[in-house]
């Protein structure tokens, strides 16, 4: 049967208290809406209509899927009004889910039981809450779904009710059409409301379904930042549970922050404050220490990730370690046995098998052969103020410490480079080099006293 999904996008969100539109405000680094649209994608709906409003042409350009069809609510005339402005774009035939921009972590299995309920009758997904002030009530007649009383609009018994209505519901689109066309805005806020369509599902003697949620988290809405920040954890969480139930030791639970995707290999281990942005992959016993960032990488396996390193779009082979305090720019790639260590920063740069570089160094724009070292303090001068240049460094090389190797250059095999050098031609295979200027010792020479 034809699915339409409407979302309903075009709220301010006033408590934000922020220029961005509700519906485009990040969890996990993700637009709240995205997530609404990637798990309507999930359905394989015929229609996808976005009820835009507030910011709405930053909301269009967010999301430029061509399997969008975009409907302005112009006025903020309530649910029901938001509804009506994405009508022209729904067939006669099918059905119709109703979601929003705002919710964004429904649980999909749910959902797919509201929408086989919703091919022929009203279903309405509701959720018992503890505390169920905010929400309207799912008002029942021996155990049969009558109305949906607003907050604002209920008496003292009906405030009491602690089933609630998510406003998620689905319905076949028929019927949608004519209870839209029939809402009138008699209430205390003078909107037109989408569950009065509850009451003109009655009237019309065609009963009033139900699902009910899982959990409280696939149903919240977010309406501040303080509910953003709580959303934030909830999502974490779920994520850290997940990626445990696939073998990987986290250390605490509360403590990861993942804004993409992670998968992992067998016996991964990661510490407190580790962060992972993007598409993340972390091969068999992989070990990843405390506050490390990572972000579009590849980890192999046996690879070590020491504390505080950061690592962007970069491809580690098989056991390395990495850190601590090492940073890892767009573009690197070490092979395996790779050592960096702690204040290395490595850029667009290929680093080959048992090459160490262990502290202090920039290496950027590079070939890095086989069995080098690299000393402290040593950088590679690949920028001469306008353009970048390559430095080569073939296999078994030996760089002693604070050395300047000034780009184009190439380092022949099995070279060594005399530290405190400043290397501007290429050095030749299995020799010394050495440059530096003569040292030379000043007699009566006496330090500068403070004025």
């Amino acid at each position: 049967m034809s699915l339409s999904i409407v979302i309903l996008a075009a709220g301010k969100g006033t408590r934000m208290r922020s220029d961005l539109p509700k519906v485009l405000q990040p969890l996990a680094h993700k637009p709240l809406l995205g997530y609404v649209i990637d798990a309507s994608m999930s359905f394989n709906p015929n229609q996808l209509v976005v009820v835009y409003g507030y910011g709405g042409e930053l909301v269009k350009k967010t999301f430029p899927s061509t399997h969008i069809q975009w409907a302005e609510q112009k006025e903020q005339l309530g649910t029901g009004h938001a509804v009506q402005q994405a009508i022209p774009f729904i067939k006669d035939e099918g059905s119709t889910l109703i979601l929003y921009g705002d919710v964004p972590l429904i649980d999909q299995e749910t959902i797919q039981r509201l929408i086989k309920k919703g091919q022929k009758n009203l279903a309405v997904l509701t959720y018992s809450k503890e505390d169920p002030k905010g929400y309207g009530r799912i008002v029942r007649k021996d155990d049969r779904i009558q109305k949906i009383v607003e907050e604002k609009d209920c008496d003292a018994s009906q405030k009491n009710i602690k089933e609630i209505n998510t406003g998620i519901m689905c319905a076949p689109n028929h019927l949608l059409k004519n209870w839209l066309g029939r809402l009138k805005n008699q209430n205390a806020q003078k909107e037109y409301y989408l569950t009065d369509i509850v009451g003109l599902s009655i009237e019309d003697n065609i009963e009033v379904l139900s699902e009910s949620a899982d959990n409280e988290v696939s149903i919240t809405g977010i309406n501040s930042k303080s509910e953003l920040a709580t959303m934030e954890r909830n999502y974490q969480l779920m994520t850290a549970k997940q990626l445990m139930e696939q073998g990987v030791t986290i250390i605490d639970p509360s403590r990861i922050d993942v804004r993409g995707e992670v998968t992992a290999g067998q016996d991964v281990t990661i510490d407190v404050g580790c962060i992972f942005e993007g598409k993340v992959h972390l091969g068999n016993h992989v070990k990843i220490a405390a506050y490390s960032h990572i972000k579009d990488s590849t980890i192999g396996d046996h690879t070590s990730i020491e504390p505080y390193s950061h690592i962007v779009e970069s491809s580690i082979g098989e056991h390395c370690r990495i850190g601590p305090f090492a940073r890892l720019r767009p573009g690197t790639k070490l092979q395996n046995q790779v050592h960096i260590g702690n204040f290395v920063e490595i850029k667009n740069s290929e680093v080959n098998n048992e090459t160490n570089i262990n502290h202090l160094s920039y290496v950027g724009d590079s070939l890095v052969g086989k069995s080098v070292n690299i000393g402290a303090g040593t950088i590679t001068c690949n920028y001469d103020g306008a353009n970048k240049h390559p430095t080569t460094i073939e296999d078994d090389v030996f760089i002693g410490s604070n050395t300047a190797l000034v780009a184009p250059i190439k380092i022949g095999k099995g070279a060594t480079i005399a530290a405190g050098s400043t290397i501007t031609k290429d050095a030749p295979p299995g020799d010394l080099t050495v440059s530096r200027s003569k040292q030379t010792s000043i007699s009566g020479w006496t330090k500068p006293t403070k004025k």
